[in-house]
C-alpha cells in the first residue's frame, strides 16, 4: 500500500487542500484538470499535471478512463477523489483498486452500502441507529408507496433512494398530493442518479443537521472526532457550518458519536467519513439521515477544533498506518465556523456569477481554503462555491464575530459573492440565539432577502472614486492653460455626473485637485452633499476626511459591460455600485431608447442553453419562462420583460452564450 505520488481526481479549492496534506508528508501531486481549468492555481502548485479533456465534468473529471490512464502516465500510485464528481461512486473506487492504484478513502462495499439511502438505513438499524420512521421497502409500486404514505401520515417527504443536496426529494403536506410528489421524484431521481427507486420517511419541520466525524483505520479502529451543526441550508445545500453542534443536551451528544462509531465498525469502516443525523429538538430526538462516505467541505471546523489533519490521515490510513492515538486523545478546543463563498447574487435568486476576479484580498489573519486568486476566471461549468472562510474562537459568539470581521476585511472585485448574505445570516438573531433549522430561510428573511441598500456616504465616495480613477494620471498641457477653461480651473479636476444604474438622476462630483489638498463635493440626486477633504486614490486605498473624521476605505474599480463597477469597502463590507459616465448614459438611453431595453431578452450570465420554451410568432406574458439557461449547475428561468409577440429567436438548446448575448427579440404588446 506505499505510493510516494497521489493523483487528485478534483479540482478548486479542494485539489489545494490536498496538495497541502501531500506536501506535508513529502508526497507529490498529479493535478488533472479540464480545459476549462488550464490556468487554475491547483494547475500550477501541483507537481505535476495533465489535461483530460473538456469543460463539461463528464469530459474530465467524471471521465473515469481518463483519470486512471493519467494515473498511469505520471507514475501515481494513489488516487485521491475529493468531495463531489466521483468522490462516492463505488465503480470509480473498485475501478482504481482493479487498476492496481491505492484509492484514497473507504472500500467500494462500504461506498455502495452508504450509497443507497435503503441500505445505509438498513444497516443504521441493525446497528441500533435510531431511523425516522417511514418505508423502504423494494416495492416500488404505486399502490404500495401509496398505502404505506397513508399509513404514515403526512407531513413527510418522498426521497430518491441514491439521490443527495436535495435532488429527487418531495415534502408532502396533503396526501392528495402524493402521486404527483412520487412521480416527479422519481422522475427526477432517474435523470439525476439513473436509479428511479424512493423511500418515504416521517418529516420533522423544525429540525437540525447534526453530524458526527468518524476516522477508521485499516486495523479496526474507529474514532469520533466530534460532531458539527450544518442547519442553515438552502435547497438542501449547507451555507454556514460551525463545530461543535451548539445547544445539544450532552446525553444527546453522547449517544450521536457513539452510535456514528457503532455504525462505522459495523461496516468495516476506513479513512475519514461523516455520519448525519436530524436532530428534533422539541421531540429531544436524532434520526440517521446518511453516511458520506469522503472528505466533507466542512472538514476544516473539525480540524479547527481538534488540531488534528484529516487530509494527512487519510493518506496515512491509505498507506496503512494505524491510528496513532486513542479516543481520549482526542480533545476539543473552542468554536469554529465555516462560510462557504459563493460567486452568486443571493439579492437576485442566487444568480450566478462569472467573469475574472479582478482584485482578490482576504483577510490574513483566518484560514482561507480558496481555488482561486486574482485573476482567475469563474466560469459557469462547475459549482459556484469558489471558497471556504474558516475562524476559530474561545466559544460561539466569539467566532460570529471574527467571523463577521472577517468578511467585512474581505476585498474582491470582479466578480460577485455571497459575502454580504452570509454576514447578515450570522447576525441574524435566529442565528445567534440558536433558533434557525433546516427549513428556516423562509422564517428569517420573509419577504427574502435584499441587499443592504447604499448609505449615501458609502455611494458618494464610491462616485467619487470613479472621478479620481479617471482623472489623468498627470498633469496635460490643458491643466496648465489658466483657467479660463469650461471644465475646470488649472491643475483642476473638471465636474462630472454619474449615473447609479438604478436611479436616472445623476450624481454630480465637483472640486479640486488632484493633489495634495484635493477636494471634492458629492451632491446625491435629493441634494444631500457629501464633502471629502484630502481625498486621494493610491492604489486600492481611497482615503480623505469627511468633517474632520479621516476615512480610509478599499476601493476597487473595474470596467463592465456599458458601466463601471465600484467596489469599495464599507462597514457592512464590501459593496460593488455600478455607474455610468455621461458618455455610458448616452449609449444607454440610445440602445434602451429610454425603455431599459424591454423588447429584448438577453442572458444574465454566461452559460448553456438548455430550454427554449417559444416559437416564432408565439404571444406571451411577461414573467412567461421563455429560456432555461444552466449556469454552475443551476437552471435559471428567464423570463419574458414584457408581454408580446416573439419575433427573434437567436439560440437553441445546447447552445454556449456569452454574458449578455441577445436571446429572444419580442414586439411589445402595447406596439401590436
Amino acid at each position: 500500500m506505499s505510493f510516494t505520488r497521489v493523483l487528485i481526481a478534483n479540482r478548486g479549492e479542494i485539489a489545494r487542500r490536498i496538495q497541502r496534506g501531500c506536501r506535508k508528508l513529502g508526497l507529490e501531486s498529479v493535478a488533472v484538470f479540464s480545459d476549462a481549468d488550464r490556468d487554475a492555481p491547483f494547475v500550477a502548485e501541483a507537481d505535476h499535471a495533465l489535461c483530460i479533456g473538456g469543460a463539461a465534468p463528464s469530459e474530465s473529471y467524471l471521465n473515469v478512463e481518463a483519470i486512471l490512464d493519467a494515473a498511469h502516465a505520471t507514475g501515481a500510485g494513489a488516487v485521491h477523489p475529493g468531495y463531489g464528481f466521483l468522490s462516492e461512486n463505488a465503480d470509480f473506487a473498485a475501478a482504481v483498486k482493479a487498476a492496481g492504484l491505492v484509492f484514497i478513502g473507504p472500500e467500494s462495499d462500504a461506498i455502495a452500502m452508504m450509497g443507497s439511502k435503503i441500505e445505509a438505513k438498513a444497516a443504521a438499524e441493525a446497528a441500533g441507529v435510531p431511523v425516522l420512521p417511514g418505508y423502504r421497502g423494494e416495492d416500488q409500486s404505486d399502490a404500495r408507496l401509496l398505502e404505506e404514505a397513508k399509513a404514515l401520515g403526512t407531513p413527510f417527504l418522498v426521497k430518491a433512494s441514491a439521490g443527495g443536496g436535495g435532488r429527487g426529494m418531495r415534502l408532502v403536506r396533503e396526501l392528495s398530493d402524493a402521486p404527483e410528489a412520487i412521480a416527479s421524484a422519481r422522475a427526477e431521481a432517474q435523470g439525476a442518479f439513473g436509479d428511479p427507486a424512493v423511500f418515504l420517511e416521517r418529516y420533522a419541520p423544525r429540525a437540525r443537521h447534526v453530524e458526527v466525524q468518524v476516522l477508521g483505520d485499516t486495523h479496526g479502529t474507529v474514532l469520533h472526532l466530534g460532531d458539527r451543526d450544518c442547519s442553515l441550508q438552502r435547497n438542501h445545500q449547507k451555507l454556514i457550518e460551525e463545530a461543535p453542534a451548539a445547544d445539544l443536551p450532552e446525553a444527546v451528544r453522547d449517544d450521536i458519536r457513539a452510535a456514528a462509531v457503532r455504525l462505522a465498525q459495523a461496516i468495516g469502516y476506513r479513512s475519514a467519513g461523516t455520519v448525519e443525523y436530524l436532530y428534533d429538538p422539541e421531540r429531544g430526538e436524532y434520526y440517521f439521515l446518511e453516511m458520506n462516505t469522503r472528505l466533507q467541505v466542512e472538514h476544516p471546523v473539525t480540524e479547527a477544533i481538534t488540531g488534528i489533519d484529516l487530509v494527512e490521515w487519510q493518506l496515512r490510513i491509505a498507506r496503512g498506518e494505524p491510528l496513532a492515538l486513542t479516543q481520549s486523545d482526542v480533545q476539543f478546543d473552542g468554536h469554529a465556523i465555516e462560510i462557504r463563498i459563493a460567486a452568486e447574487n443571493p439579492a437576485e435568486n442566487f444568480r450566478p456569477e462569472t467573469g475574472q476576479i479582478t482584485l482578490w484580498d482576504p483577510p490574513a489573519s483566518v484560514r482561507l481554503d480558496t481555488g482561486v486568486e486574482s485573476g482567475s476566471v469563474v466560469g459557469h461549468h462547475y459549482d459556484s462555491m469558489i471558497a471556504k472562510l474558516i475562524v476559530h474562537a474561545p466559544d460561539r459568539i466569539g467566532a460570529i464575530r471574527r467571523a463577521v470581521t472577517a468578511i467585512d476585511a474581505f476585498a474582491v472585485g470582479g466578480v460577485g459573492l455571497n459575502l454580504a448574505y452570509q454576514r447578515a445570516l450570522l447576525e441574524h438573531p435566529d442565528f445567534q440565539m440558536f433558533r434557525h433549522h433546516t427549513s428556516g430561510l423562509p422564517e428569517m428573511f420573509p419577504g427574502g432577502w435584499t441587499h443592504p441598500s447604499a448609505d449615501p456616504q458609502d455611494l458618494s465616495l464610491a462616485a467619487i472614486a470613479l472621478h479620481l480613477h479617471l482623472a489623468p494620471a498627470s498633469a496635460s498641457p490643458w491643466e496648465s492653460l489658466g483657467s479660463w477653461r469650461l471644465t475646470a480651473p488649472a491643475g483642476r479636476l473638471g465636474a462630472a455626473s454619474y449615473w447609479d444604474t438604478t436611479n436616472e438622476a445623476p450624481i454630480r462630483v465637483t472640486g479640486s485637485g488632484p493633489g495634495p489638498g484635493t477636494v471634492l463635493a458629492a451632491v446625491q440626486p435629493d441634494g444631500q452633499t457629501i464633502t471629502a477633504e484630502n481625498v486621494a486614490l493610491t492604489g486600492n486605498r481611497l482615503s480623505g476626511r469627511i468633517d474632520g473624521v479621516p476615512f480610509s476605505r478599499i476601493v476597487h474599480v473595474v470596467r463592465a459591460p456599458g458601466h463601471w463597477r465600484v467596489h469599495l469597502q464599507t462597514p457592512a463590507g464590501m459593496t460593488a455600485t455600478d455607474l455610468r459616465t455621461l458618455e455610458d448614459q448616452h449609449l444607454h438611453r440610445a440602445a434602451t431608447g429610454g425603455s431599459g431595453g424591454a423588447d429584448m431578452l438577453s442572458a444574465p450570465m454566461p452559460g448553456a442553453v438548455a430550454e427554449v420554451r417559444v416559437a416564432l410568432g408565439d404571444r406571451v406574458e411577461a414573467g412567461d419562462t421563455l429560456v432555461v439557461l444552466e449556469a454552475m449547475k443551476l437552471l435559471q428561468s428567464l423570463p419574458a420583460p414584457v408581454a408580446g409577440v416573439v419575433t427573434e429567436i437567436y439560440c437553441a438548446p445546447g447552445d454556449t452564450v456569452a454574458g449578455h448575448a441577445p436571446l429572444i427579440k419580442l414586439d411589445p404588446e402595447e406596439n401590436t
